[in-house]
C-alpha cells in the first residue's frame, strides 16, 4: 500500500509538472529555442495583442504570476504574449543594443507575432508593446525599427539607447513613456547608480525623440491626476498632439517599480496603459478635453447616479476645488454612489482618464 501510494503521488507530481512545463511554448530563431507564454481569454474572435517584455535577470514565469497576465486577458479579451530573453551569462537580457551581442530579439518577437497570427485570430491593427526596466529599452527599439506593424508601445522606466537613437523610426507611432523622477535604477536623466553613466537618453531627450519623430507639437497638454493615496507619488500627464499621440507619464518620486494596485496608489500600470492603447486617454486637440463620454444618470442629480462600467475600476468624485470626495473600487456592470449628504454644486466623475460633470441638486 505505501509503495502503491507513492507510485500515485510521483505519478502525479510527474503530470502537474508537465502540465505547468507544457504552458511554455516555443519557437526557434537564430538556431535558439525562444521561450514564450500566451494568455488567451475564454472566449473571441478577434484579438488585440500585447507583448510584455520582462526586466533584467528576471523570467516569464516569474512576471506571468506577479502580474495575473491570465486575469488581464480576461478582462480585456486580448492576447497577451510574455516572451523570454536571452541568458548569455549575465542574466537574461533584451538586445536593446545596449550591449555588444549579436541575439536578434528585434526579429524573434516579430518571427513570434508572426508564427501566432497563424495559430490566433489576431487583430493587426491592434499589436501593442510594453516591457519594464530592459524591457522598457527593448519596447523603445521595436517601436522605433517596427512601428509600421506596432500600433502603440508604452516602456515603462527603459530609455533609448544611444545606438537606438541615431536611428530614424520607420514610422510615426503612439508612445507612452512613464519613468519616476527618483529611479535610481535607470535613471530620469539616463544614469544609474548601479550601472554607470550613459545608459541612454534622458528622459527629456526622449520626449524630443519621439516628439520630432511623430510630428508633435512643442507644448504639451498637462494634467495632474489626483492624489487620493498617501503613497509619497505625484503623477503628471504630459499630452502632446500630432501626426501620433505622444504621452507621458512623470511619476514625482516614483522609483524603479511597476505601480500596479490602485487601491494603493493613484493609479494602475495595467489598466492606465490599456486605456491609452484603446484611445480612452486621447485629448481633443482644440479643447483639451478627453475624448468620448461616461454613461452617469441621472444629471443633475439628488444624490443617486449610476455608472455603466465595462469592467471592474476605481471612480473618483472630485468637486470644483480639486478635493477627492469620493474614490471607490466597482465591479463591472452597474456602479451606484449615494453622493447624498455633500452639498449642492458642480462635481467631476473621473473613471478611466474619462471626466464627466455632474450637478448635484
Amino acid at each position: 500500500m505505501k509503495n502503491r501510494f507513492l507510485f500515485l503521488i510521483t505519478a502525479l507530481t510527474i503530470l502537474l509538472g508537465s502540465n505547468c512545463f507544457a504552458q511554455i511554448q516555443t519557437i526557434e530563431w537564430q538556431g535558439r529555442q525562444r521561450q514564450y507564454l500566451v494568455k488567451t481569454p475564454e472566449n473571441y474572435e478577434s484579438l488585440p495583442v500585447l507583448f510584455f517584455l520582462h526586466g533584467l535577470g528576471d523570467n516569464i514565469t516569474h512576471v506571468n504570476s506577479e502580474h495575473n497576465f491570465q486575469q488581464v486577458a480576461n478582462r480585456y479579451n486580448w492576447m497577451v504574449v510574455i516572451p523570454q530573453a536571452v541568458d548569455e551569462g549575465g542574466g537574461s537580457m533584451w538586445n536593446a543594443a545596449l550591449m555588444n551581442s549579436t541575439i536578434d530579439d528585434s526579429g524573434f518577437l516579430m518571427a513570434l507575432l508572426d508564427s501566432l497570427a497563424v495559430q490566433y485570430p489576431i487583430n493587426q491593427d491592434s499589436v501593442f508593446f510594453t516591457g519594464f526596466s530592459m524591457g522598457g529599452f527593448m519596447s523603445h527599439r521595436m517601436a522605433i525599427e517596427h512601428g509600421d506593424r506596432i500600433n502603440a508601445a508604452a516602456p515603462v522606466s527603459g530609455l533609448i539607447t544611444y545606438a537606438m537613437a541615431n536611428q530614424t523610426p520607420v514610422a510615426p507611432v503612439r508612445m507612452l513613456h512613464i519613468h519616476g523622477t527618483s529611479d535610481i535604477v535607470v535613471g530620469y536623466d539616463g544614469n544609474s547608480q548601479y550601472f554607470g553613466s550613459n545608459l541612454g537618453l534622458g528622459v527629456e531627450a526622449i520626449l524630443d525623440y519621439w516628439r520630432n519623430a511623430n510630428g508633435c507639437t512643442d507644448e504639451p497638454v498637462i494634467d495632474t491626476l489626483p492624489d487620493t493615496h498617501n503613497d509619497g507619488l505625484r503623477f503628471v500627464e504630459y499630452v502632446y498632439s500630432g501626426t501620433k499621440e505622444l504621452r507621458f507619464l512623470k511619476v514625482i518620486g516614483g522609483t524603479h517599480s511597476w505601480y500596479r494596485n490602485a487601491n494603493q496608489h493613484d493609479i494602475d500600470y495595467i489598466t492606465y496603459i490599456h486605456d491609452f492603447f484603446t484611445g480612452k486617454l486621447s485629448y481633443d486637440k482644440v479643447n483639451n478635453t478627453t475624448t468620448g463620454s461616461l454613461n452617469v444618470y441621472p444629471n443633475p442629480t439628488n444624490g443617486q447616479i449610476k455608472i455603466e462600467l465595462d469592467y471592474p475600476t476605481t471612480i473618483e468624485v472630485i468637486d470644483i476645488k480639486g478635493n477627492t470626495i469620493l474614490h471607490k473600487h466597482f465591479d463591472a456592470g452597474i456602479a451606484n454612489l449615494d453622493l447624498q449628504g455633500i452639498d449642492n454644486g458642480v462635481y467631476f466623475v473621473k473613471v478611466n482618464g474619462f471626466t464627466e460633470k455632474i450637478v448635484l441638486e
